[in-house]
């Protein structure tokens, strides 16, 4: 594994000057492989070294680079090392390599492949909130908050195969004026028969047209103040009928999520916090934070030099808290319950200023681990709809990709055999949709694409699932050939030789997902895995080799099959094994 060398060269480099061998772990990194091109397997940039005082930081760097490799001799792990333009190339011995990368682990070991690696020793592990999806009570699952669901799910999978201890959060939007507005409207244009039928659509409609309403009506919008008022003061007639709403809309999402593949350990809303919001407008207000507007609302200046350039409404001017300051309650009680080590809120960047402004607060308010929160903030989707129409749902967004991987399968011979072919085409396209999602940076907004997310070539998610179907079915069909031993010297040639260079890059990809939380680093791992399967497919047959080859290869197809499948999870991509 890629540890045990980055460890041999390391120990070499602290031998040679004098330093900690733990100094040049970080610094070393697997070359990036191309198909058909011979690298090394490990480079350590020079600058790397004079930036951390271990080699003089003035001087000709190249005069360095020579001088430092000329020193390093090679051994029975390294066969070779070259210095050019201001890094050393290390080669590490073939028959180790291949010795080392595909030695048996067996069991559920091999699920933790590149997951042992020193590199993830830096990083801080605890307990780890994530916050997402969190969609609208009352409204559809709309398409929007795909990214959401997606991305945070991606979070706490990565952080849970890191060894962080990770709590899932679907902070639900179940109060505000919003549910004013809803159920004012619901007595005007509500229907309970109509409700039972197809509830979360009745209520989309409702809210619809309520809003239309309260654009041209003033007594419509004091009737969405007044009932909110009514549910802030807990009114049974008004709870009873938000209580209704919020029940209906939990059960529809728990259907979406279960399609998803997605689970939350705790599911909390805005209205758990009402009361613990009026208890923060009375800290704040103990502190000398709250400020009154001329408006009359209560506000918090977040301007450094207190000129009040800088303000945050956190109380209406009738007294109701607003979204922020059900936030900081929030923020607070989570820490209380949880004692989380760090929190992540996942939201489309819209509300940046949003958490900017409530880790101010918090931080105003004393409570220094509000250093530890983070925003990931994504872009948004455009052109998303289904060929039926303009407005779309999740759901209607899964169906239309089951439907489109249907007719897509059934061109394949193979989809027969299959015991449930709804089921596959179903996480065959939910993981189409994960990698289109996942290949740039999450800031970027991206144009939804159906043809070319559901292509079976090219760098989609359908690639990814055949690619690993592919293999499934090679191992099936030599089922019993692979042995506990097997002889490296087998397994020589260049095209495995790169798909073992590429495989020493696993944890750092991982490492590198973990620093910045961006799912592109592992989704294009992946994607260069297959492409490279799939060249070793037509170059490396394992059907007529000789026993001992076939059974090297079949080894080699197995490595790649589980860190292949492994990624896919951390993901949030369930693998299939016939396709």
């Amino acid at each position: 594994m890629a540890c045990f060398f980055r460890r041999r060269i390391a120990a070499k480099l602290g031998r040679t000057l004098q330093q900690s061998e733990d100094a040049f772990i970080p610094a070393l990194s697997a070359v990036s492989v191309f198909k058909k091109q011979k690298t090394a397997d490990f480079k350590l940039p020079i600058s790397t070294l004079r930036t951390n005082g271990i080699l003089p930081s003035s001087g000709d760097i190249q005069l360095q680079t020579e001088n430092l490799a000329s020193q390093l001799n090679q051994d029975s792990v390294l066969e070779d090392i070259s210095a050019d333009r201001g890094v050393i190339y290390f080669t590490v011995n073939r028959k180790l390599l291949v010795q080392k990368m595909l030695e048996p682990f067996g069991g559920q070991e091999d699920e933790r492949f590149g997951l042992n690696s020193e590199l993830f020793n830096t990083l801080k592990r605890g307990t780890t909130l994530v916050e997402y999806s969190s969609p609208n009570i009352a409204k559809k699952f709309h398409a929007g908050h795909l990214r959401s669901t997606f991305i945070g799910n991606f979070i706490a999978n990565l952080k849970r195969s890191l060894g962080n201890n990770v709590i899932r959060m679907n902070y639900l939007g179940d109060w505000g004026m919003q549910f004013g507005l809803l159920g004012a409207g619901f007595g005007q244009f509500g229907c309970q028969e109509k409700l039972k039928q197809n509830p979360l659509q009745h209520l989309f409609e409702v809210y619809v047209q309520v809003n239309k309403e309260a654009e041209r009506s003033e007594d419509m919008k004091q009737a969405a103040r007044d009932f909110f008022r009514q549910l802030e003061q807990r009114d049974s007639q008004a709870m009873s009928l938000w209580q209704q709403f919020r029940e209906i809309t939990v059960h529809e999402y728990q259907h979406v999520y279960k399609r998803l593949g997605i689970h939350f350990d705790v599911y909390s809303g805005e209205s758990d916090h009402q009361d613990q919001a009026q208890e923060v407008v009375q800290q704040l207000q103990s502190q000398g934070l709250l400020k009154t507007s001329e408006k009359g609302t209560g506000v918090v200046d977040l301007c450094p030099d207190g000129d009040m350039s800088s303000v945050c409404t956190v109380l209406r001017s009738d007294g109701t808290t607003l979204y922020i300051t059900r936030d900081v309650a929030a923020a607070i009680d989570r820490k209380q319950k949880y004692h989380f080590d760090e929190m992540i809120y996942v939201t489309d960047k819209s509300q940046a200023n949003h958490f900017h402004q409530l880790f101010q607060i918090l931080l105003s308010m004393g409570h220094s681990w509000a250093e530890r929160c983070q925003h990931v903030p994504f872009g948004l989707v455009q052109g998303m709809k289904t060929r039926t129409g303009e407005v779309v749902f999740l759901e209607d967004v899964l169906n239309e990709a089951r439907t489109r991987m249907l007719d897509n399968m059934s061109q394949s011979k193979t989809t027969k055999e299959m015991e449930n072919p709804e089921d596959t085409a179903e996480k065959v396209g939910i993981s189409a949709l994960i990698v289109q999602d996942f290949k740039g940076p999450l800031l970027s907004d991206y144009k939804f694409d159906w043809d070319r997310m559901l292509q079976a070539q090219g760098d989609t998610g359908v690639f990814l699932q055949y690619t690993h179907a592919r293999l499934c079915s090679l191992i099936r069909r030599n089922e019993g050939i692979e042995a506990a031993a097997f002889d490296p010297s087998l397994l020589l040639e260049q095209t495995t030789i790169t798909i073992l260079q590429h495989l020493l890059r696993y944890d750092e990809v991982l490492y590198q997902s973990a620093q910045d939380l961006q799912p592109k680093h592992l989704v294009n791992f992946l994607l260069k895995l297959c492409h490279l399967i799939a060249s070793a497919h037509r170059q490396l047959p394992v059907k007529g080799s000789p026993r001992d080859v076939a059974q090297a290869r079949l080894r080699l197809f197995s490595r790649a099959c589980s860190v292949l499948a492994n990624g896919m999870r951390i993901l949030g991509i369930t693998p299939v094994d016939k396709m």
